[in-house]
């Protein structure tokens, strides 16, 4: 059998690897640049791309506008099922977590809004949009859609606090079950500008219709996150006594 040599690119892709599994390129260390890379594997600057972009869709390495190419951390474990907020769940790996208000306003609800709440036609949302770093990194754009007669005056509190914790001491609600829609998508406009991204870059977005303890309808959010920046991890054993508890 005759062994298939890697492509150069393939090759500077393995020892690229290498280094960050060894440690040489540390998590969050930036890679030389496209320029310097070709000059030290001695090829053209669209092989050196093509390693690059392959291991940008691994997730081993990003890429900032304007900044060039960089390690990425380590991911953060996200279980769906679970009730911790996002700033506890951060913390609960030791990492760092930020989070910062972009907008909050009131405005009208798309058709496709109405439809998911179960809301009339011409209904009316305050929706707050925020952007989440992770150890001084941005890593997800959110947009938050609420139902205005249950969180009257919400807009005027400090929203870069875990809404979670502003529903249940200033609103007494509490969240029972969300629904969740999980699919990859692309950034542009806004979405991509905040994360630093080029437009057309992979993201994952999670859409979760959550419902307070007495079943209703409270609020949409939209997580726009680096595809890079998160692993979803649900346990079945969880699911299977949520069940039994029904």
């Amino acid at each position: 059998m005759i062994e298939k040599v890697p492509t150069q690119a393939a090759a500077i892709r393995q020892s690229l690897v290498a280094q960050i599994s060894t440690g040489s390129l540390a998590a969050s260390a930036k890679l030389p640049s496209e320029r310097d890379l070709s000059e030290l594997f001695s090829t053209t600057r669209i092989t050196v791309k093509q390693a690059l972009l392959r291991l940008e869709a691994e997730g081993c390495i990003y890429r900032e506008n304007r900044r060039g190419w960089f390690v990425t951390p380590s991911r953060l474990e996200y279980n769906p099922i679970t009730k911790s907020h996002f700033h506890l769940m951060v913390e609960r790996q030791q990492r760092k977590v930020v989070t910062k208000v972009i907008s909050a306003s009131t405005e009208l609800a798309s058709p496709e809004l109405c439809q998911k709440m179960a809301l009339a036609p011409g209904s009316k949302l305050h929706r707050i949009r925020r952007l989440r770093y992770v150890d001084n990194r941005a890593v997800m754009f959110v947009a938050h859609y609420l139902k205005p007669g249950i969180f009257p005056g919400i807009l005027e509190r400090d929203l870069s606090q875990s809404l979670t914790l502003i529903y249940q001491e200033h609103y007494g609600i509490q969240y029972g079950r969300s629904s969740f829609d999980i699919y990859p998508t692309a950034a542009y406009g806004s979405v991509a500008s905040h994360l630093k991204l080029a437009e057309g870059s992979p993201l994952l977005l999670i859409t979760r219709i959550n419902y307070d303890q007495t079943g209703q309808v409270i609020d949409c959010d939209r997580e726009f996150w680096r595809h890079d920046a998160v692993r979803i991890s649900v346990d079945s054993q969880i699911l299977v006594t949520d069940i039994a508890r029904l």
